[in-house]
Parts: C-alpha cells; sequence; structure tokens
C-alpha cells in the first residue's frame, strides 16, 4: 500500500517571501499558486509526487506540526519559543526571516515603567515568552492579549509596555515607541513531528537534507 504524500506545511507573508530561494535550491516545486498569496487555496501539489505543501498563518505552522497535520514545516523561532510544543523537533537554521523579539514602551514616559516593579501589564501576542521574561526579573506580567495594533496599547492605556516582533523598529517609531530590551533573536526553522521522524525517517531525513543542501548552496552563492 502506497504512503500517503508527506505534508510540509509552510507560513504566510515575509517568511513564505524568504523562503522561495531557498525552496528553489531544494528542487522542491510547488504548484505555480502557492507562492502567490492572493491565492485561496490551502493545499498544494509539488515536484514531488510524495510531497504535499499546505499554506497557513505562520503561528499555526508549529500546531500542524505538533498534531501531526503536518509532518515537516517552517516556522519562526518566536512561534516555538511561544508553544514549546515537545513533539516538535527543529533540526535546521534556515537563516531566513531574522528580527527579535522585543520589550517596548512609550519614548516620552519619564521612567521604564518595569524599573522597581514587581508588577506590569504587558500587551502581546506572546503571552508565554513575556511572562517567563518578566518572571525572570521577579516582575509578574498582567498579559493583555492582542493579536495586532500591540502599538496603540500603552498609547490607550490598555498596558504599559509591549513585547513583539521588531525588524526594523521603523513601526515603533511610528507610533510612539521605543525599544528597551531584546528578549530573544528570531530566525526561521525547519521542524519536523517527532513521531514522523520516527515512523518515515528515510523520507524525512531526505527532505530535511535537501533544505540543507540548499542552504549551503546559498551561501556558496
Amino acid at each position: 500500500m502506497t504512503a500517503a504524500p508527506l505534508i510540509l506545511a509552510l507560513p504566510k507573508g515575509r517568511i513564505l517571501k524568504a523562503l522561495k530561494p531557498v525552496l528553489k535550491h531544494t528542487g522542491i516545486e510547488p504548484d505555480a499558486d502557492c507562492l502567490d498569496e492572493s491565492s485561496r487555496r490551502l493545499r498544494f501539489g509539488t515536484s514531488d509526487p510524495n510531497l504535499d505543501v499546505v499554506r497557513v498563518r505562520s503561528f499555526d505552522v508549529a500546531t500542524f506540526v505538533a498534531y501531526g497535520g503536518a509532518h515537516i514545516g517552517v516556522c519562526g523561532s518566536d512561534v516555538l519559543m511561544e508553544f514549546d510544543y515537545p513533539d516538535i523537533y527543529a533540526p535546521l537554521d534556515l537563516g531566513i526571516g531574522g528580527c527579535r523579539v522585543s520589550v517596548a514602551r512609550p519614548k516620552d514616559a519619564l521612567e521604564d515603567a518595569t524599573a522597581g516593579c514587581s508588577h506590569v501589564r504587558v500587551a502581546t501576542k506572546y503571552p508565554s515568552i513575556a511572562r517567563r521574561h518578566f518572571a525572570s526579573k521577579a516582575i509578574n506580567a498582567e498579559i493583555v492579549h492582542l493579536n495586532g495594533a500591540m502599538e496603540l496599547a500603552p498609547t490607550l492605556d490598555l498596558a504599559s509596555v509591549i513585547v513583539d516582533l521588531v525588524d526594523t523598529g521603523s513601526t515603533l517609531r511610528a507610533n510612539g515607541l521605543v525599544e528597551t530590551e531584546v528578549v530573544a533573536q528570531v530566525s526561521s526553522r525547519l521542524i519536523v513531528n517527532r513521531v514522523a521522524w520516527k515512523t518515515r525517517p528515510e523520507e524525512i531525513g531526505a527532505i530535511i537534507e535537501r533544505f540543507r543542501a540548499a542552504l549551503n548552496e546559498e551561501k556558496a552563492v
């Protein structure tokens, strides 16, 4: 009986754009509309008949892989830190999608809202990362969970600080915020479901090696 195709979960948005040259070097060619953000399809065939691609929200890639909906995926290390799924193995740092998770506050605040405090209200889409970060400083973080427009929270008195992804910092500056701490550097990782790795090691190992070779080829260019 022929095994079902392996499923590779890819994230929508900026990581998918950065992943295009890496995918090209792997020799894995998804259906033409896979890399087109306007396409409404979510599952795509590839040049490898034993591999399909699904395209999901970047925050959902790890969940698809952890629960076996996909065997392999690409997601940011921020997502891995936030969910900390034990069923995920991350064998490769792809070196793309580089940014950082940082703390930011209003630039006109007279003092650091966390200095000498035992409690702080934090707006973030990373509640676990934020709690761990402030707990390491003996600060209890009260979380205001937002999925976007984080920069508005301090100016509208929803929170004293935010914890969010920062790339160039231009969005922070445009909204009157300043980056005060870097919690973690972020890059995109190739991730694997641990059960799938045990049950289909040759197939998954071959995909990992294709990505590894693609990275080496990219570095050589």
